[in-house]
C-alpha cells in the first residue's frame, strides 16, 4: 500500500512539476490589434489577454477597478505608449513586472502627424510636410502637427518588429516553450512577408482614388501601399461642427465628385449623413482596431486583409 502511494505522489509531483514547466504565461495587452500579434506567437502554447473591450476607444477609456487588477496581475504587458493609451501610465506604475511601450522598440518605423507619405521616418523633428495641407483644409486638427501617429501596428514591418519583442519576452519567462515561440514568430513573418505581396497587388491601382475618413488613423497603411486620403472629417465626442463648418465639408465633398467616406466602427458619426446627403457618395467603414475577428494565430493579417478589402470594396467602384 505504501509503495503504491509512493508512485502514486511521485506521479503527481512529476505531472505538478510538468503543468507547471508549461504554464501560460500571462500576457496582456491594452487593444486588439495587439492582442492579435501576441496570439500568433503564443499559438499553441497560452492565449494573450486584452484591456480594452470591443469598441472602446484607446484614446479616451476608463479604467474600472478589474482593469486595475488585470494589469497588476499580468506577467508581460504590450502597449502602444503615452501618445495613445493616455489612461494607462499612472497604473502601470503599480506594476512590478515588465510593461513594454512598443513605440519605444528598436527597428520601429514612426511616422508623425503632417508628414507626407514619403517621410517615413524612424525619429521626430521633421518639418511639416506643405503639401499635406492640400488636402487639409477641413480638417479639425484633432492631432497636434509634428505628434506622434500611434497608430503604428498598420504596418506590417512594425507587427514583426513586436512579434519578435513578445517572443523573447516570452522565451525568457517560459524557457521550456522558447523555441515554440521562435518558431511562431518567424512563421508570422513569413506569412506578413507574403501577405505584404498579396496586399501591393490587390492596391495599386487604386493611387490617386479620393476618400474621406472621419478619423486620421491609416496613415502607416497608406503609406505602405500607396494611397492617400484627401480629407479628415474630425468629430470629437458628440460635438457637432457649425454650419459655416459643415458646408465647407459638403463644398468639398461637391468639389471632389464620385468619392468614398469611411467611418470607423462600432458607431457611423450623425455628421455623415448630413455631410453626404445628395451627393455621389458611398459610405462605408474601415475597421482599425479588428473588431469582431477571431484570436488567433491569423488574427492580425485578417485585421490588414479586411482593411485592404474595406479600402478596395468602394475605391474599386468610382
Amino acid at each position: 500500500m505504501s509503495r503504491l502511494f509512493s508512485v502514486a505522489c511521485l506521479f503527481l509531483l512529476t505531472l505538478t512539476a510538468s503543468l507547471a514547466a508549461h504554464a501560460d504565461v500571462r500576457v496582456l495587452t491594452s487593444i486588439k490589434p495587439l492582442q492579435l500579434i501576441a496570439a500568433a506567437v503564443q499559438d499553441g502554447v497560452g492565449q494573450p489577454a486584452v484591456l480594452l473591450p470591443p469598441g472602446a476607444s484607446p484614446h479616451h477609456y476608463a479604467l474600472r477597478p478589474s482593469d486595475v487588477r488585470n494589469v497588476r496581475e499580468a506577467q508581460l504587458l504590450y502597449w502602444v505608449g503615452a501618445d495613445l493609451e493616455t489612461f494607462l501610465p499612472r497604473v502601470l506604475a503599480g506594476r512590478s513586472q515588465p510593461s513594454v511601450a512598443v513605440q519605444d522598440l528598436p527597428g520601429m518605423h514612426l511616422r508623425h502627424f503632417g508628414e507626407s507619405h514619403d517621410e517615413h521616418a524612424q525619429h521626430a523633428g521633421h518639418g511639416h510636410d506643405e503639401a499635406a495641407d492640400e488636402h487639409d483644409d477641413i480638417h479639425d486638427h484633432a492631432h497636434r502637427p509634428g505628434s506622434l501617429d500611434a497608430h503604428l501596428w498598420l504596418l506590417p514591418a512594425n507587427a514583426q518588429v513586436i512579434a519578435a519583442k513578445i517572443a523573447a519576452d516570452l522565451a525568457a519567462a517560459d524557457p521550456s516553450n522558447a523555441a515554440r515561440y521562435q518558431a511562431n514568430a518567424n512563421a508570422f513573418g513569413e506569412r506578413l512577408s507574403a501577405l505584404d505581396q498579396r496586399l501591393k497587388k490587390r492596391l495599386q491601382g487604386l493611387a490617386g482614388k479620393p476618400y474621406f475618413v472621419f478619423h486620421e488613423a491609416y496613415d502607416y497603411f497608406e503609406a505602405a501601399y500607396g494611397l492617400r486620403h484627401a480629407g479628415v472629417f474630425s468629430v470629437l465626442g458628440e460635438v457637432q461642427p457649425g454650419a459655416r463648418h459643415v458646408a465647407a465639408m459638403r463644398e468639398r465633398l461637391q468639389q471632389v465628385g464620385p468619392t468614398c467616406v469611411f467611418s470607423e466602427p462600432p458607431l457611423r458619426p450623425r455628421l455623415a449623413q448630413t455631410l453626404t446627403a445628395g451627393l455621389p457618395v458611398t459610405l462605408a467603414e474601415l475597421d482599425a482596431m479588428g473588431a469582431g475577428l477571431a484570436v488567433d494565430a491569423n488574427g492580425y493579417e485578417a485585421l490588414l486583409e479586411n482593411l485592404a478589402g474595406e479600402l478596395a470594396g468602394c475605391l474599386e467602384t468610382l
